[in-house]
């Protein structure tokens, strides 16, 4: 991992990306609730909870277009990034209800107003003003991440590869998901995580789509929850793992076949490794999510990615954000995507044959000025 991490840096580089945004779209403010736009726009973070406690103690914070720094309002002090003004730190907000909402409009600057989550007193508060939405927004200023981002999730996807190396001796029959869900969990605090993000998945995928649950799409059922099951010899499984450092995650996928891989595992791994080198030769400046797709399925009998996933998606405070490749809007929306430097991509392309089962991993890369860093370990192949 590189030294090169300026944490103070990346916040007032995103502080910038957001006013700027706001200026430009002739916007007063952003009144942002969603809680990762709020670690992505002031730098505030909030420990984890449950989605009862969350929704009563959320932060709130409002991002002005003049510049100043942002106000936040939030319960976890700890949370508050140090730059920030204390006379800029209040109080949580309550905006569950309407006394809560009314004190928030109160502070607001007069002008239009960009929101990405409402509350219904705070809908009701703010009936009289003119918003917007602050999705797309907020969208524009992630999609290309400053070097200290790709830096955060260089070391995130680090922390995850570790904690699934160590975990992986422990891949036998007998063994549960709930144990490996244990010592993953473990180990990624011990190498310095802040959270984790995706409820570590260890799937048992089963020979033919008929064997599984039922899928409204008639394809694989990718993920389901972890269970206390004990794993069998020859199993295919599919891993999925997501933990977060400082607001950024990374998004770690492979196989493992308990006991060990046989040829035909090995073969599989061949050909998913054939669909990503195919879609990292067209990777560019300038190249689309469409040129992807066309990449990932030359060849390929069946479209080579899930399609309720993608076969890429963007990362960053969101565990998936744009750019998003391979999303059933079609190919006017793919061809619309247009890569550029510091986009980033995590591929995740599904090679099955029904039958014998399937091969899923996933691979993370950042665009650069002539073509594509790895921010992971490339796959090798079929684990056990």
């Amino acid at each position: 991992m590189s030294d090169a991490l300026d944490l103070a840096r990346m916040r007032r580089d995103r502080h910038r990306k957001v006013t700027d945004a706001l200026e430009a779209n002739g916007l007063a403010a952003a009144v942002l609730l969603g809680q990762q736009n709020i670690a992505y726009a002031v730098g505030a973070l909030a420990p984890a909870a449950d989605a009862a406690r969350a929704a009563h103690r959320r932060m709130v914070a409002v991002v002005t277009a003049d510049r100043e720094p942002p106000h936040l309002y939030t319960a976890f002090a700890d949370g508050v990034p140090p730059e920030l003004p204390a006379d800029h730190v209040h109080p949580q907000l309550p905006v569950e209800w309407p006394d809560g909402a009314a004190a928030l409009v109160d502070v607001l600057p007069d002008g239009t107003i960009a929101l990405d989550e409402y509350t219904m007193p705070l809908h009701a508060a703010l009936q009289d003003r003119e918003t917007t939405d602050a999705a797309a927004l907020l969208s524009s200023c992630k999609v290309v991440k400053t070097p200290d981002e790709l830096e955060c999730i260089r070391r995130a996807q680090a922390i995850n590869e570790q904690a699934i190396a160590d975990v992986e001796t422990r891949v036998c029959p007998g063994v549960r998901g709930t144990d490996l869900s244990g010592a993953f969990l473990r180990r990624v605090f011990e190498l310095g995580a802040s959270a984790n993000t995706v409820d570590p998945i260890w799937q048992v995928m089963p020979a033919r789509i008929a064997d599984g649950p039922y899928s409204a799409t008639g394809d694989v059922v990718f993920p389901t929850p972890t269970t206390g099951r004990s794993f069998a010899a020859g199993e295919v499984m599919w891993v999925d793992t997501g933990i977060d450092y400082h607001g950024y995650a990374s998004d770690f996928g492979c196989t493992f076949v308990v006991g060990g891989p046989t040829g035909r595992h090995r073969d599989q791994a061949v050909r998913w490794r054939a669909i990503v080198d195919r879609c990292l030769e067209v990777l560019a400046p300038g190249a689309t999510a469409g040129d992807l797709v066309r990449a990932a399925c030359a060849d390929e009998p069946r479209r080579p990615w899930l399609p309720h996933l993608y076969l890429a998606h963007g990362i960053g405070t969101n565990s998936a954000e744009m750019p998003l490749v391979g999303t059933d809007f079609g190919t006017g929306f793919d061809d619309g995507v247009v890569l550029a430097p510091g986009m980033v991509l995590v591929f995740e392309p599904v090679v099955w044959d029904d039958g014998q089962a399937g091969y899923r991993a996933e691979e993370i890369v950042a665009v650069t000025d002539d073509g594509y860093e790895y921010l992971s370990v490339r796959d090798g192949g079929p684990r056990g």
